[in-house]
């Protein structure tokens, strides 16, 4: 039984650090905003 209670320490202690970096990703790295400009060809606008 010890054994389980270590693995399962790991698990949560390895979710723990990939849950922080996500949170650390999601509120301290500001994506920089841009213009950006798609070229359709206009026989993407004909019924086929």
């Amino acid at each position: 039984m010890p054994s389980l209670f270590r693995f399962l320490t790991v698990v949560a202690v390895i979710f723990g650090i990939g849950y922080g970096i996500v949170f650390a990703l999601a509120n301290f790295v500001n994506p920089k905003p841009r213009e950006m400009t798609v070229t359709i060809p206009p026989d993407k606008f004909l019924k086929k």
